[in-house]
């Protein structure tokens, strides 16, 4: 059965988040320490970082890597860096379900003044990896996730830069059991844990249909190799405070766009636009979880007291968590397979036990309202 926070609308369902006695979940307590964190102190240190990277890449390479798309951190990401006076290498995981307005924004971003990379996949490899990891752990996003974790650090390595500058961090905002002081360290076992990998490596992947070389773009550097390289990874919402609503508005001040009437997913107008493919990867939380996009996003506005709870829940009520159709379309495409057939493979991740079956009806026992 489950359980809600108390304090914003998230369940004990979600990965990586866990209620206190009180039931008050990580992630809310982990926002709490915002408030008492010493962020003069932190921009010292990332200053700090800074000389370190200068130092380290000289003269003649890039101070850091910074992995983007069409979406408003990345814009973010670039101004602070630039900001920061560093020099930094932009590298993309092109997804097969870009947008148009996501490409747009990309171009936006190069022409801010960066030298960009836009990796793409063998589409067929792609499509094959993408379908097996949906049959088989209900997620289209796996892959995904490796992606845009992994390719930055192997292009990291291969060039020597000392930096990898994401932005926020995920499992700090969406709940993560164990939190330290020293901002963060990419490596196998944090993307195994937190990389929304459902705790696999990607050769665990492989088969006679997709071999391990096939997975090589996906996949992380050793840890001894990353160490060798002296290559370290950062989240700039360590150093920053990071709100998705200060980032839309600096994001906007240069140049980002996004259509303030369409909605890909969840609450927020303006994020998971720059693929098409996304939404399906926040709508099987339903089945899976009990809970969508939305909930994640209302949690963040309750933290950041532009909501309440029960505003929140007053917005779920009307929300009828009708599926992203013609993205599924676009994916079922993609993959080839049929949209029936898409639905079929969802019924067998729906999660038993928190869905049961009343009168040929599925409901959520405890549900929130």
């Amino acid at each position: 059965m489950l359980k809600w926070c108390t304090k914003c609308v998230l369940p004990n369902s979600r990965p990586n988040l866990f209620l206190d006695n009180n039931n008050v979940c990580n992630a809310c307590n982990n926002h709490n320490t915002k408030n008492k964190i010493n962020w003069k102190m932190r921009l010292k240190e990332l200053n700090k970082i800074v000389k370190i990277a200068k130092v380290k890449s000289g003269s003649n390479n890039y101070d850091c890597l910074v992995p983007v798309s069409g979406g408003k951190d990345s814009t973010w990401q670039i101004i602070k860096c630039l900001e920061l006076g560093l020099k930094p290498l932009a590298v993309t995981w092109k997804t097969p379900g870009r947008t148009n307005i996501g490409n747009k924004n990309l171009n936006n971003l190069t022409n801010i003044g960066v030298d960009h990379i836009d990796y793409k996949i063998n589409p067929k490899i792609e499509s094959k990896f993408m379908l097996k990891t949906f049959k088989k752990a209900g997620s289209t996003a796996i892959p995904m996730h490796f992606s845009i974790f992994n390719i930055p650090l192997r292009i990291a390595v291969k060039f020597n830069i000392p930096f990898v500058i994401y932005g926020e961090n995920s499992a700090f905002e969406y709940g993560n059991q164990e939190i330290t002081d020293t901002g963060f360290e990419l490596n196998n076992k944090w993307i195994k844990r937190y990389g929304v990998t459902q705790g696999t490596s990607v050769f665990e992947w492989s088969d006679k249909n997709i071999t391990k070389k096939d997975l090589i773009s996906y996949s992380c550097p050793t840890d001894n190799e990353l160490n060798k390289a002296g290559v370290k990874a950062i989240f700039l919402g360590h150093y920053l405070q990071w709100d998705p609503n200060i980032t839309k508005k600096i994001a906007v001040q240069n140049g980002f766009k996004y259509l303030r009437s369409n909605k890909k997913t969840g609450y927020y107008s303006f994020a998971d636009i720059d693929d098409d493919f996304i939404s399906i990867h926040h709508w099987l939380k339903w089945y899976k979880f009990g809970f969508t996009r939305l909930f994640d996003n209302l949690s963040i506005e309750i933290r950041n007291k532009r909501l309440t709870r029960s505003q929140a829940i007053q917005i779920i009520k009307k929300d009828a968590n009708t599926p992203p159709k013609e993205d599924i379309k676009k994916f079922c495409k993609f993959v080839n397979i049929t949209y029936k057939n898409f639905f079929e493979i969802a019924e067998n991740h729906r999660n038993k036990k928190i869905w049961k079956k009343r009168k040929n009806r599925w409901i959520i026992e405890n549900y929130l309202y």
